[in-house]
C-alpha cells in the first residue's frame, strides 16, 4: 500500500500519464506543483449507475488532460 506522495511518484516513474480518482482531498495533502501526472478526480457520487451517463464527459476530460493537470468532474447524485 502507498500513500498518496508516494503513489503518485511511482505512477510517474512507471510512467503513467494519468490517475483518475475520487479522492477530492488530494489536492490538499499533496504538493502537485511539479507533477508530470494529470489529476482527474469525480466529485459528487461514485455509484456507477450514475458514473456511467457521465462517462462522455470523463472520457472527453481524460483526453484533453495535459502533463500536470488537475481536473474536477462533478457527477450529479441525481
Amino acid at each position: 500500500t502507498l500513500n498518496n506522495g508516494a503513489l503518485l511518484t511511482a505512477a510517474e516513474e512507471a510512467p503513467v500519464d494519468l490517475l483518475l480518482t475520487t479522492d477530492r482531498r488530494i489536492r490538499y495533502q499533496q504538493n502537485l506543483a511539479g507533477r508530470k501526472i494529470a489529476l482527474v478526480v469525480l466529485t459528487g457520487t461514485t455509484k456507477w449507475s450514475r458514473v456511467r451517463l457521465h462517462l462522455e464527459r470523463i472520457a472527453a476530460v481524460v483526453n484533453a488532460a495535459t502533463p500536470g493537470s488537475y481536473t474536477e468532474i462533478d457527477i450529479p447524485f441525481s
